[in-house]
């Protein structure tokens, strides 16, 4: 009687078992595991029996476009239409679009071309190529859309600019370079009436302007001052 009493203490519970069997499958499962890095898969340009061509990377399917790069615009991603370039500004011309260009402007564009836009930055101070002065009268025949283009793509030593400034800036700046002409090559009669009392004197041609524009720039007429009279005392 006491042996089989002793027995029945010793049998393992159904709870232990259970326990015990379910440690045994998870180290099972845990060490048939496969990591991502030793997963099934084809490094670039490997070869691969599976398609016909034996590549296996494969090209992506016509018409395939990125996520945000649609640029369904021509004209604002690219600075063109069907006639060349563009001479509208696709974007809204606001004050904050002007004064975003400014900033924009002397950040990137200023050490070169200096902040009146005559080509002669610091960077060209110190030895690099001069660029043509923005008041020359080719530059300022272009059309906006080649400034664009010129940011895009560059021109000459100038690198391109469009992996550090977005398109909307460019536009930006492209329409502060137009500013900067028309404030340096303005005339008296370019003033609205009401406010020509407040100018001293007319335009001033920027360093390095010509053409005709710097030819036919004026200087308003002073207003006539009385004339001082001496001290008695002057000799």
């Amino acid at each position: 009687m006491a042996r089989s009493l002793c027995a029945l203490r010793r049998a393992p519970a159904p709870a232990t078992v259970l326990v015990a069997t379910l440690s045994m499958v998870a180290l099972a499962v845990g060490g048939c595991r496969r990591d991502m890095q030793d997963a099934p898969r084809y490094d670039p340009y490997e070869a691969s029996t599976f398609f016909k061509d034996g590549r296996a990377s494969r090209h992506l399917v016509p018409g395939t476009v990125a996520r945000g790069q649609l640029h369904e615009d021509v004209a604002l991603y690219t600075g063109k239409s069907t006639d060349g370039f563009v001479d509208a500004l696709p974007i809204p011309l606001t004050r904050d679009v002007l004064d975003r260009g400014h900033e924009r402007y002397d950040i990137y564009c200023s050490p070169c071309h200096d902040r009146a836009g005559t080509g002669s930055g610091m960077i060209v101070q110190r030895g690099y190529k001069p660029p043509p002065s923005f008041h020359e009268a080719g530059l300022r025949a272009k059309p906006l859309g080649y400034f664009f283009d010129v940011m895009t793509n560059g021109f000459g030593v100038m690198p391109r600019y469009a992996p550090q400034v977005a398109p909307e800036d460019r536009w930006a700046i492209a329409a502060y370079v137009r500013a900067l002409q028309l404030s340096q090559h303005a005339t008296v009669a370019d003033v609205p009436e009401g406010e020509r009392a407040m100018l001293g004197t007319g335009a001033i041609v920027a360093p390095g302007a010509s053409g005709a524009g710097a030819a036919n720039t004026t200087r308003a007429e002073q207003p006539p001052t009385a004339p001082t009279q001496e001290p008695s005392n002057a000799r």
